[in-house]
């Protein structure tokens, strides 16, 4: 009986509770998603608006947060991990007026699923997924990154 395994794949990565963390985090998520040849929306804009919440909303000086990226059969998982379990987040209609609170609304749009989970304290991890199929041709999907030049060998 022949049997394929289901590839794991993971990525996990510290980041300073800053902008330049939170934009770091997108660069890295890209960069590693066209690696491993994956789409690169909606996955970009969802790392991008929790990675900023983490580095506005979870930050706590001296404490960083954690970006973590799992590709498991057709699902990506990207996980947000920051030290501020005590403010969970909340989702609501911004008044229009607003110049920002959109985050997750728009992480609610994109995503197939998403969520919170708590601890260990004093951490809380919000959590998106994003079911997968390879569309060839498809502009969004990851091809050979410019992050980091890869020399022929």
């Amino acid at each position: 009986m022949n049997q394929e395994a289901a590839v794991i794949r993971n990525f996990s990565v510290l980041l300073s509770p800053t902008p330049r963390g939170a934009r770091l985090a997108r660069l890295l998520a890209v960069e590693q998603l066209r690696e491993w040849v994956l789409p690169l929306h909606p996955a970009e804009h969802i790392v991008a608006e929790l990675a900023a919440n983490a580095s506005t909303h979870g930050r706590v000086p001296g404490r960083n947060f954690r970006l973590t990226l799992y590709f498991v059969g057709a699902t990506l998982r990207i996980e947000v991990t920051d030290t501020r379990g005590d403010r969970l987040p909340r989702t609501e209609l911004p008044a229009p007026e607003a110049e920002s609170g959109r985050g997750l609304v728009l992480v609610d749009a994109l995503a197939d699923r998403w969520g919170v989970a708590p601890g260990p304290r004093p951490r809380k991890t919000v959590w998106a997924e994003i079911d997968l199929s390879p569309e060839p041709g498809n502009p969004y999907f990851g091809g050979p990154g410019g992050l980091f030049p890869r020399t022929p060998g």
